[in-house]
């Protein structure tokens, strides 16, 4: 039986790593998205990756994404907010835009970059979820 001891240092441990795996999350994300190795991603690295996956995740080869073939990356209400042409599909161009507003929500200070902690915020692992 596991005594109230160990429960309370398994519990202290999980929640003192939160902070560190965060961290190492954006760090890792940094390290796949900076072809450059300036320690930020631009915008134009993001649309990159975002390119990159698009094409990764459309095995039919139409040039759109449907809510199947996204996987996850945008619900099907964030779906139809990005579809303006409401077919149900995503154009890469459409897929982009979205893009772009993710990284404009991740970078708060405006100077077009975004780092680690960027990366990491609520708003950088929105963008993430489509860049990988």
């Amino acid at each position: 039986m596991i005594s109230r001891r160990s429960l309370a240092l398994t519990l202290a441990m999980a929640v003192l790593s939160g902070p560190v795996l965060a961290a190492s999350s954006g760090r890792n994300a940094l390290k796949l998205l900076d072809p450059d190795n300036d320690g930020t991603v631009d915008l134009a690295e993001a649309k990159k990756a975002a390119a990159d996956m698009f094409a990764k995740l459309d095995p039919d080869h139409d040039g759109t994404l449907d809510l199947r073939e996204l996987r996850g990356r945008l619900t099907a209400k964030e779906l139809a907010a990005a579809d303006p042409d409401h077919d149900g599909t995503l154009t890469l161009d459409e897929y982009l835009a979205v893009v772009e507003q993710r990284f404009k929500a991740a970078d708060p200070d405006n100077d077009g970059t975004l780092d680690a902690k960027e990366l990491k915020s609520h708003a950088g692992r929105a963008l993430l979820r489509l860049l990988k």
